[in-house]
């Protein structure tokens, strides 16, 4: 456990800046998930409640179905949680997260849990993803964990193009959530499960994973 003081001037929409001041314990905290330990930055995100956390993750990795020959590409990866999980199934994950320091940590949480399977990029997803599609990356799945304002029209353009068998969607807010499977089922892509998982007791908010598959016979994008 730590006590660390995020010192915030700014008059403009930032939540949490880069100036951190640890008041008590140590400058990052440690998890373990999934059989995973997890180095954590106070800009990082995290979920809170870790005994749902794993079964969400487990639910999700369900869903991803996956084995050694398949690659994976993890959009809004954070420290690289379900990447790191999913790395330890699969032959090849990518990871793509907008915080720097999220990835400094996903990419030492790699090295600290032996995985060399995993690879990390520090960028924004409809900046990173399309480029990383057209240079040539065709992940088998693509999971999705955005924030609440969901993923966005490049991004799943993107995703749609790469023609993934399955997409996994884990959801905070269940409008965007409908948005954007809309979109994908617009594009070729039909839902096939759906699980809720209550990582917040006694309030509004859930956190919802879907499995979409591609439809057979059916080029995406062509819906």
């Amino acid at each position: 456990m730590s006590i660390i003081l995020n010192i915030n001037t700014m008059r403009r929409g930032t939540v949490i800046t880069d100036e951190n001041v640890t008041l008590w314990g140590a400058d990052r905290i440690s998890d373990t998930l999934c059989g995973v330990n997890f180095m954590i930055s106070p800009q990082s995100f995290f979920q809170v409640n870790p005994i749902q956390t794993e079964k969400l993750y487990t639910r999700a990795l369900e869903y991803a179905d996956l084995d050694k020959s398949m690659s994976v590409m993890d959009i809004y990866c954070g420290i690289g949680t379900i990447s790191l999980c999913a790395a330890k199934q699969a032959k090849k994950v990518i990871g793509v997260e907008i915080v720097e320091k999220a990835i400094v940590d996903a990419k030492e949480n790699a090295q600290n849990n032996g995985i060399d399977n995993a690879v990390f990029y520090a960028d924004s997803a409809e900046n990173i993803v399309p480029k990383l599609i057209t240079q040539g990356e065709t992940p088998d799945v693509v999971i999705l964990d955005p924030p609440r304002k969901g993923s966005d029209e490049a991004t799943l353009t993107a995703i749609v193009k790469a023609q993934p068998k399955r997409i996994v969607y884990v959801s905070c807010n269940s409008a965007t959530l409908a948005r954007d499977t809309r979109f994908l089922a617009d594009s070729g892509y039909k839902i096939v499960r759906s699980s809720a998982f209550d990582l917040f007791p006694h309030t509004a908010h859930v956190e919802t994973v879907v499995l979409m598959s591609r439809v057979d016979g059916q080029s995406a994008g062509n819906a």
